[in-house]
């Protein structure tokens, strides 16, 4: 070694010489590379198994890495996703038989009308019959009776309708 980079020792300011400063060396990095002692990476339980049934719960230690907000955020994604999935899939299959031009996608097309249809149909039949019932089926009308006539008018973009009364 040249003697402007020999090392010196830190408490004397003494130089060492080069078969000193070997051994340092060599001591320096044995102390670096030596193996740590062992550290479990997993546990394994030496307990005894009862003969029959389940075996008893071992405790698990709980270290988790994900946040709970993280975790939750990542489940409310997820089941969007799916929902929307589910939504997409069934846009394509209103789609393909939109396009499809044949009795199914007719049907496909009509059946939900006409389903609303019936439901309207049969809340107008009961309301119309919670209506009070008639007993008389006609009507006997007493005094004088007049006679007008009534002429209608409708013009215009927007509807507007003139009723004159003549009497």
């Amino acid at each position: 070694m040249h003697p402007e980079t020999t090392p010196e020792t830190p408490l004397s300011g003494v130089r060492m010489s080069d078969d000193v400063a070997a051994a340092e060396a060599r001591r320096i990095i044995a102390d670096a590379y030596k193996p740590t002692p062992d550290t479990p990476t997993a546990y394994r339980d030496d307990s005894p198994l009862p003969r029959f049934g389940d075996t008893p719960p071992v405790m698990q230690p709980d270290r988790r890495i994900v946040p709970a907000w993280a975790a939750g955020t990542a489940v409310a994604g997820i089941g969007v996703g799916a929902a929307f999935v589910g939504i997409g899939c069934g846009l394509w299959l209103a789609c393909q038989g939109f396009a499809a031009v044949s009795l199914t996608s007719v049907l496909f097309v009509t059946l939900p009308i006409a389903a609303v249809g019936g439901v309207v149909a049969a809340i107008g039949t009961a309301l119309r019959s919670l209506k009070g019932v008639h007993t008389e089926t006609h009507h006997h009308y007493r005094g004088p009776v007049r006679q007008e006539n009534t002429t209608t008018k409708t013009y215009g973009v927007i509807a507007r309708t003139r009723n004159e009364h003549h009497g």
